[in-house]
């Protein structure tokens, strides 16, 4: 009798399992390719962004990408980095994790830096982010190169977003 009671239990704990494993897959595949603010929502284990070649290059700022990884359970790797045509005086990259937000539609800002430099012609900077699970992430990168405050060229990249489940 004992053995039939834990053969039950097994079976429905089992059961369980399954039927909750299910219900999130089709939630993420609900989701799944979705465009939002220009990033579509993978399965995937990691994704770059470039900058478009029409608006990068310019007479200082030549490109700007951004990365974003599965880096663990509960943490996501972000990197970023811009390239200047050639040695300027200040190069900068702003880096955003985001998070996307199911009933916005939109993404929230989880963390952000700053990196700068002077008199070079590259910037990369990267860091690893503790954020929770079961949601989408991007990373969203801002990009300055030039030869001083007023006189500059900028342009913006980002990933599509990545489940972590």
């Amino acid at each position: 009798m004992k053995k039939r009671i834990l053969s039950i239990l097994c079976s429905m704990t089992i059961l369980c399992t399954v039927a909750v494993v299910s219900v999130f897959d089709v939630k993420a595949a609900e989701t799944d390719g979705k465009v939002v603010d220009g990033s579509t929502l993978t399965m995937e284990e990691s994704s770059t962004g470039y900058s478009t070649s029409s608006v990068a290059r310019g007479e200082y700022l030549m490109t700007g990408e951004c990365t974003i990884s599965k880096a663990g359970l509960t943490r996501v790797y972000a990197y970023a980095s811009t390239t200047a045509n050639t040695e300027v005086d200040y190069i900068a990259t702003i880096v955003y994790v985001e998070r996307y937000n199911e009933e916005d539609d939109d993404w929230g800002q989880v963390a952000w830096w700053m990196e700068e430099t002077h008199n070079d012609y590259f910037l990369s900077t990267a860091k690893s982010v503790k954020v929770d699970r079961g949601y989408y992430y991007r990373v969203r990168a801002n990009h300055i190169a030039g030869e001083s405050a007023y006189d500059y060229d900028e342009t913006a990249s980002a990933t599509d977003g990545i489940l972590l489940p």
